[in-house]
């Protein structure tokens, strides 16, 4: 029998010839001085018993005749960097691992060289790391290093260049060896060489029975132009999502919340499909300046162990921006350059006016290409979010509204979806396919994962607790969206205990998560204060089955092929077992969702929205106070001002959408009122927009209606 390692090296070494990069490509380790590009790269031609060549040793000091910190201090930076790079211009080797410098992908014309015939890996360590690392070697020079320049703003200020240059990253914490790093090298370029091991299946399709030909091969760019799976269920990931180690957390507590997106979202999106540099790109786009705190999604202490993650920082004010900044610019990059595009948008309030926003700010060549047309519940949503939905319609976005509930309104879109005839007939009449961009596309829920997973890491970096000790979430929802991805942050290492989920007095979820019936016989919508969460119909909900099922998508078709014909369903005791051990659930009344909003802000002057009242109230109830709880602040309280104004017990309430937030400014509250939503609102003015009939032909008509007044106009 082979010992692991040997076994371990003839593997690779077959993977790689088959594969054929050795022979013609390389292995390119990148990153800062200090981060074991010599060892590590030592280390992984051992295992594919192919060269190892070291820039600084067999390259630059052989070509220099002189050490490496002896040309820097003979020649100063500038000049060195220029050296280094024609040395880099006139490297030529295949089949090796090479170690670069720390500076070489500081030179853009030696790195396009290289990386021409080479799988750029940059190894990720902590600044704090390096420089434990650095200061106990004593190293004297390194380029860029002056009296106005410290070592950690070097290290910082050369982030650039490596997230210009790399294919692949993989995270270096400190106390990993170098063995280790090594074989998580290799298990990178694998995933990178094998985009088969990265695709998606339906959540009513498992894998014993699932017809291969029709449904292998649905990669993440396909489940974000297609958004439904064709028999109706979502997109899952097949092999599950990814999971990282304690240490891999732990070099993120000191991160931006950018550059933990980049990491988390690097591991969840397969690099064929959207390379690394490219989403940088687009996670960069998304989450600047469109937002107006820096920290983009904030942890405040409340009061007692309950602490606030506020997701209202974006340009709409609500949760739903993480995703919708986002989202856009994914879809434009996957989408084929020969079909137009219209996407379809139910909302129950916030999702709206973060579709258009987001899509709105498309370039205007992609705008051409891509149109929204947004469905709302005419009179289910609060007069602010109405307005906010008519401002934000531009040249490639529209609102209509509904004469009916937002059930209505996502169930029609899914039935939409799924009719061939009408989808078959836009395509051939117009040149113009559907897709979604309600969290039933799987790309809309990815980039909710990754602030559960920053939030836990600031209350590490704020000292609150150390890493690994569990925190409870409470969240506000109704299609069971935001919860799901607090579970999935779970699932990928972040110690959270309990998923709390807090229901409005459409407590459909609540009854399900403590009984296991989902019943929704009888049950009519309530029209509430916190209307983002006025759902029966929990669209996300089948995703978490699915998970909890083993996959059993004949299971999950059968609950609900009767939840859709028989207004119901029951989970096995098994089940019902299972989801109570992740998940705990309450209910608030509207009478104490109002007493919560005057409560908190008498003791603290901080001002809840309707949804996070609902969740406090919740979490209040139901938290056993052992550990921290992170309360998910959804919305904005200026979105809802009315209802705000009403807990605050003022008398007047004036109807005028403006007025009701320039009242609220003068409480001088915490956080200030949303600057952004208010000169949304001065534009809208008197805008108009269409209402309709709640009938499947008449939104039908609206959707052709659009694609003759945009697509045809454009050609």
């Amino acid at each position: 029998m082979l010992s692991r390692p040997v076994a371990f090296a003839q593997i690779w070494k077959s993977w790689f010839s088959s594969h054929s990069l050795l022979g013609n490509k390389n292995i390119i380790l990148m990153g800062p001085p200090g981060a074991g590009k010599t060892t590590i790269g030592r280390i992984v031609g051992q295992k594919l018993d192919c060269p190892v060549i070291d820039m600084d040793d067999d390259v630059l000091e052989t070509t220099w005749n002189m050490s490496v910190s002896e040309k820097l201090q003979k020649v100063g930076s500038e000049e060195f960097l220029e050296e280094e790079g024609k040395a880099l211009l006139k490297f030529s080797a295949s089949g090796s691992v090479i170690s670069l410098s720390g500076s070489n992908p500081m030179h853009a014309a030696g790195m396009q060289h290289v990386k021409k015939n080479g799988i750029v890996v940059y190894l990720d360590v902590p600044a704090t790391v390096i420089l434990s690392r650095l200061n106990s070697m004593e190293v004297g020079r390194i380029v860029g290093l002056s009296p106005g320049n410290s070592l950690k703003d070097i290290l910082q200020f050369r982030k650039q260049f490596y997230k210009r240059w790399y294919d692949i990253r993989v995270l270096c914490g400190e106390d990993v060896a170098a063995e280790a790093v090594a074989e998580k090298v290799l298990d990178a370029v694998k995933r990178y060489q094998d985009s088969e091991l990265e695709t998606f299946i339906s959540t009513r399709s498992s894998r014993s029975g699932r017809n291969l030909e029709e449904d292998s091969h649905k990669y993440f760019s396909d489940v974000v132009v297609q958004g439904l799976a064709p028999d109706g269920g979502l997109f899952v990931p097949e092999r599950g999502l990814p999971k990282f180690t304690a240490g891999e957390w732990q070099g993120l507590i000191e991160a931006t919340y950018v550059e933990r997106a980049e990491v988390i979202l690097e591991r969840c999106i397969h690099p064929a499909d959207i390379p690394a540099s490219k989403l940088a790109e687009i996670i960069g786009t998304a989450y600047g300046e469109n937002f107006s705190c820096s920290k983009i999604a904030p942890v405040r202490h409340l009061a007692g162990n309950q602490f606030l993650l506020e997701l209202f920082h974006g340009p709409t004010a609500s949760f739903k921006d993480f995703a919708l900044q986002l989202v856009p610019h994914l879809f434009a990059y996957c989408i084929p350059r020969s079909c137009n595009y219209l996407i379809l948008v139910a909302t129950s309030g916030d999702t709206g006016s973060a579709v258009l926003d987001g899509f709105s700010r498309l370039h205007d060549t992609d705008k051409q290409r891509i149109a929204v047309l947004n469905f709302f519940p005419e009179d289910g949503v609060s007069p602010i979010q109405k307005s906010q939905m008519i401002g934000c319609q531009k040249e490639n976005a529209w609102s209509v509204g509904v004469k009916s509930d937002f059930d209505f309104c996502q169930t029609a879109i899914k039935q939409i979806f799924t009719n061939s005839d009408f989808t078959g007939f836009l395509t051939v009449e117009y040149g113009t396919a559907l897709a979604a961009a309600n969290s039933i596309n799987w790309a809309r829920l990815l980039p909710q994962t990754v602030y559960h997973a920053s939030a836990y890491l600031d209350l590490v970096h704020q000292g609150i607790i150390p890493f690994g000790s569990p925190v409870d979430i409470c969240i506000p929802t109704g299609n069971f969206g935001n919860i799901l991805a607090a579970f999935y942050a779970k699932i990928m290492g972040i110690p959270i205990r309990k998923c709390i989920c807090a229901s409005n007095e459409n407590n459909v979820l609540t009854d399900f998560i403590r009984t296991g019936v989902y019943d929704l016989r009888g049950r009519k919508l309530i029209s509430t204060s916190s209307p983002a969460v006025d759902i029966l119909k929990s669209s996300n909900l089948e995703r978490y089955l699915h998970l909890i099922a083993n996959e059993d998508g004949q299971l999950v078709t059968q609950l609900f092929n009767q939840l859709e014909n028989q207004g119901h369903f029951q989970l096995r005791k098994d089940l019902l077992e299972k989801l109570q051990q992740d998940l705990v659930a309450g209910w608030c009344s509207e009478e104490d969702c109002l007493a919560a909003i005057h409560s908190v802000y008498s003791t603290t002057g901080y001002i809840l929205d309707t949804h996070t009242a609902v969740a406090k109230v919740v979490a209040d109830r139901l938290q056993d106070r052992t550990c921290p709880i992170i309360i998910s602040s959804t919305a904005h309280y200026s979105k809802f001002a009315p209802a705000i104004l009403r807990a605050l017990r003022i008398a007047e309430i004036n109807q005028n959408p403006l007025s009701q937030l320039h009242l609220l400014s003068s409480y001088s509250a915490l956080p200030p009122i949303h600057w952004g939503l208010v000169e949304t609102l001065k534009k809208t003015g008197n805008g108009d927009h269409q209402v309709c009939a709640a009938d499947m032909s008449v939104l039908m008509y609206h959707i052709e209606t659009l694609i003759q007044n945009h697509f045809m106009k454009v050609l």
